[in-house]
């Protein structure tokens, strides 16, 4: 048996889950998100809780089970307290700045790079060089922080760029001189 997808997912009061023709919609206090469930997977649901049955041992029926689960499980977290990442701008002039839904960036090209966040993804910057990009959907988030770090990613000499906060970069020496 799985360790993860035996476990219940507990369900919040504020919470409200429904399921019908194998989607699973989640509705809660920061927006409501929807999930096509595997075929072979079956869900018990009850006021308080979810849990995901399988109908036998195959390899793939296991594989999908404890998935299954760690997605409905983020699907009820993100609906109640959302996810974020943070990013963060180093370098000399390299800034961020946000105009509506628009994330402006300036990181040392000839042009500022203007990127339109998703809908249900929100972006705040704090003095001008840390980017915290929030939403309820945790893989919109994370596929929002990794276009942004794309458009400059550290480089391995004196790390500028644009990186995770929890990132760490291993720095190269650089050139010697003469010996």
């Amino acid at each position: 048996m799985s360790r993860i997808g035996k476990l219940p997912i507990p369900i919040p009061s504020a919470v409200k889950v429904n399921l019908k023709n194998n989607v699973l919609t989640v509705i809660g206090p920061k927006g409501s998100l929807e999930h096509v469930l595997a075929p072979r997977m079956g869900l018990d649901i009850t006021q308080e809780s979810i849990v995901v049955k399988r109908p036998d041992d195959q390899r793939e029926n296991r594989s999908f089970h404890g998935l299954t689960r760690s997605i409905i499980s983020n699907l009820i977290t993100g609906v109640t307290k959302g996810f974020e990442k943070i990013l963060e701008v180093s370098g000399m002039g390299y800034r961020a700045e946000v105009k509506g839904n628009t994330l402006i960036l300036n990181l040392g090209y000839s042009h500022p790079i203007k990127f339109v966040l998703p809908e249900n993804i929100t972006a705040s910057v704090d003095k001008q060089n840390r980017i915290t990009v929030e939403g309820c959907d945790k893989q919109r988030v994370g596929e929002t922080a990794a276009k942004i770090r794309a458009f400059r990613p550290p480089e391995p000499y004196k790390g500028k760029g644009i990186k995770l906060v929890d990132e760490k970069i291993r720095k190269k020496v650089g050139k010697s001189g003469i010996k």
